[in-house]
């Protein structure tokens, strides 16, 4: 077992799945010498190669219409959006083709293919550099979206994605890149699609995922000193939704608040509160609450403090959820 960043954790499980399988490709702006622009891909390219990691133009729908051609002729591509802002010119092969792919042949042809995007803000950077898409991805048939929290979930979520018959959409909390925590590479993870239980609690329970994963501990941890017990859920895939977790919690605790970045109309939260009214009804003791970014552009960047969900407001939340 090891201490490392995120960064360098998902630079691990590249680097295991490159010598695992020769199959396995890298592809995408500044990641060959550069290493990425947040040095995720650093060295890569001198260990295996340029054939293998490869400085693309900067072209996003190139890059991802060139990987789903060597998805479909047995690669498994991984390709990396820049910014998450800069994913949008790659739009419509990602929904239009990558997505749609496996239904349109009649199950004939599979898309093993991962499209990493940095995503989130908190970090300083101009428009385009602090969104959060996670939404339009989520909705779009045929995409897995998944989004790791730690650096461990990190190390082997990559892993699992790029093993995966399916494109996944794999999303890193770019404000979280340089926390440390520990990763065992001999570890048993959990399954690509199961959330995980932060921490146990009865009074209500926090879903979060990605950047707010932490947003949520501290929460929790605030919480306890003024005598109440949260449970904490780290998300960790966004398409298709560990019901079973979720579902779970919520029916024992009555009550749920969601946290994310994103915008909160038509966001992940607001399908979350949903399914839960939907089967989890009678054991409801408050209304499901979410506490989100607002609907509104990512602000400039002296605002942006404004803008995230932060402690006070989660706090805020589970008090108006109690009072019910």
């Amino acid at each position: 077992m090891s201490t490392m960043t995120m960064a360098k954790a998902i630079n691990a499980g590249l680097r295991r799945a490159l010598a695992a399988d020769p199959k396995v490709l890298l592809a995408g702006e500044d990641i060959g010498k550069l290493g990425g622009v947040f040095r995720v891909t650093e060295h890569l390219q001198s260990e295996f190669g340029a054939d293998r990691v490869i400085d693309s133009p900067l072209a996003e729908s190139g890059i991802v219409g060139t990987a789903l051609g060597m998805a479909l002729r047995g690669y498994r591509p991984v390709v990396e959006i820049q910014f998450d802002g800069f994913v949008y010119p790659a739009f419509d092969q990602i929904v239009s083709q990558v997505s749609r792919m496996h239904f349109r042949s009649h199950g004939r042809l599979s898309v093993p293919m991962v499209i990493r995007i940095p995503y989130g803000g908190g970090i300083g950077a101009i428009e385009h550099h602090s969104e959060s898409p996670e939404a339009y991805f989520a909705h779009t048939p045929g995409l897995r979206v998944v989004t790791p929290s730690t650096p461990s979930d990190a190390y082997w979520m990559i892993q699992q994605a790029i093993a995966a018959d399916d494109p996944v959409i794999f999303l890193e909390p770019k404000r979280r890149y340089h926390e440390k925590g520990e990763v065992d590479p001999e570890a048993q993870p959990l399954p690509l699609h199961q959330a995980r239980v932060v921490k146990t609690g009865q009074d209500a329970t926090l879903l979060c995922y990605g950047p707010m994963v932490r947003t949520g501990v501290e929460a929790a941890i605030a919480a306890a000193e003024e005598g109440r017990d949260l449970e904490v859920i780290d998300l960790r895939t966004l398409s298709p939704l560990d019901d079973d977790t979720i579902l779970t919690s919520v029916a024992r605790t009555g009550r749920a608040i969601v946290v994310h970045e994103a915008a909160g109309s038509g966001g992940i939260g607001a399908e979350i509160a949903a399914r839960i009214q939907e089967r989890c009804f009678y054991a409801l003791q408050a209304p499901v609450l979410r506490v989100t970014g607002y609907d509104i552009p990512y602000p400039p960047s002296r605002t942006e403090d404004g803008f995230l969900p932060d402690l006070d407001r989660v706090l805020d939340a589970v008090d108006r959820s109690l009072a019910y």
